[in-house]
């Protein structure tokens, strides 16, 4: 079942994103907070249900409007780690490096996030 998330404040996420770039082993705190607020940032700019996107272990969401999906298997997944999708919701990383390096996965139709991404500047 897809999480309910809501974004930070700007003050939270500048904190959670200092801790993660100030060491090479980031903590568990800072992936999940920055995880779990640009997935809500993500379905609060883009909501619907078409597309799954899971960041294991900290949050699964539906976003893009299309086709509902309700049970079994989604008809579009993407799946990645968490710091991979931090670089790509603060636009550190490309959606077409990310999957033609396996960073991503994505199958289905509508599972090509690449015109929703970035989500926030490298300086936000």
């Amino acid at each position: 079942m897809p999480t309910r998330l809501r974004p930070l404040d700007d003050a939270t996420v500048s904190k959670a994103w200092d801790a993660l770039r100030s060491t090479p082993d980031p903590s568990a705190d800072a992936l999940r907070l920055l995880t779990k607020h640009y997935l809500a940032v993500l379905v609060q700019r883009y909501p619907g249900k078409s597309v799954e996107v899971r960041v294991p272990p900290y949050a699964v969401v539906q976003c893009r409007e299309g086709a509902r999906h309700t049970r079994g298997t989604p008809p579009a997944v993407v799946q990645t780690d968490p710091m991979t999708w931090i670089r790509l919701a603060r636009g550190d990383l490309s959606w077409t490096d990310a999957v033609r390096s396996g960073q991503v996965t994505a199958s289905g139709e509508r599972s090509d996030l690449d015109d929703l991404l970035p989500l926030a500047s490298l300086s936000g």
